[in-house]
């Protein structure tokens, strides 16, 4: 098990939802499991008290909070697949064991074990013992009821939007995936991504079969290859930060379109369907890459 921290003074940068909002410093640290997954722990130097995003695997979660001594108090949850539910049972049981009060947030358009607090657009959910509020955006397209959680500086969405690519549709159509993913693109610039896999350095390998000639791309492919050698995380990233390299954020995108369509980029009666139809095409061979 490997960690990753980040400590965020959530109270310092303005945002552009002034009701999202930390006023405690948090600290966010990437537990490893299975073979690329994150597991997010939300603590903060004011309580031993942690809130953990999608725990697929209870082990390294217990393993976790034992070695620093904290207390497990909330589980988020953003969808329904095994590697990011399946550690709920054996927490719930650990935390009863211990006889701590544990609430499970989930989606309430998908079945999430032992989830005794529902969520949906523009819900929002109080971590008081963190200083955090974190409010609610639906994005479906991964599966039909996936949800994010937004912070003032942060949002913990997945496997809606990785860095550099985005999640297969198993259940979304791409046009749900497309809207989805524009409400995130929304954000502020500064807002930290925390997805839930080590996918960068091969989606940005493909991204430069989309964007050959993008500096930028090719500039954060040289930083990520250079942490991954080391074996470091490539994770956060920022919502600024993915508009300039993502190709799933920049189908809007005149250049990419060419790139995608071609002649047919032309057609500017409509510029939403150009960029679905570059979307959904450039999902086709991600998917075949």
């Amino acid at each position: 098990m490997t960690e990753n921290n980040t400590q965020i003074n959530a109270g310092s940068t303005a945002t552009a939802n002034p009701s999202v909002t930390t006023t405690i410093p948090v600290t966010i640290t990437g537990i490893k499991a299975f073979t690329d997954n994150y597991i997010w722990s939300i603590g903060s130097k004011a309580s031993n008290e942690i809130a953990l995003v999608d725990p697929g695997d209870a082990k390294v979660c217990i393993e976790f909070i034992e070695k620093n001594q904290l207390q497990l108090a909330s589980i988020l949850i953003t969808h329904h697949h095994h590697d990011h539910v399946g550690g709920i049972k054996a927490l719930v049981d650990y935390c009863r064991q211990k006889d701590w009060e544990l609430t499970v947030y989930g989606p309430v358009k998908e079945n999430i074990p032992h989830c005794n607090v529902k969520l949906a657009q523009d819900d929002q959910i109080s971590l008081e013992s963190l200083g955090l509020t974190l409010k609610i955006i639906d994005v479906p397209g991964h599966t039909s009821g996936h949800i994010a959680y937004v912070g003032e500086h942060t949002l913990f969405c997945g496997d809606t939007l990785f860095s550099g690519g985005c999640g297969r549709l198993f259940e979304g159509s791409p046009a749900q995936m497309l809207n989805s993913l524009q409400k995130l693109a929304a954000l502020p610039g500064h807002t930290l991504v925390y997805c839930t896999h080590e996918y960068t350095s091969a989606n940005l390998d493909f991204a430069l079969t989309i964007e050959p000639d993008n500096q930028a791309l090719v500039a954060y492919r040289e930083q990520v290859q250079a942490l991954r050698a080391q074996d470091e995380s490539s994770l956060p990233s920022t919502i600024a930060r993915e508009k300039e390299i993502n190709p799933f954020l920049r189908c809007h995108q005149t250049g990419v379109q060419k790139n995608i369509l071609g002649s047919l980029s032309s057609n500017t009666g409509d510029n939403q369907a150009l960029t679905l139809a570059t979307f959904t095409e450039v999902r086709h061979r991600k998917d075949n890459f």
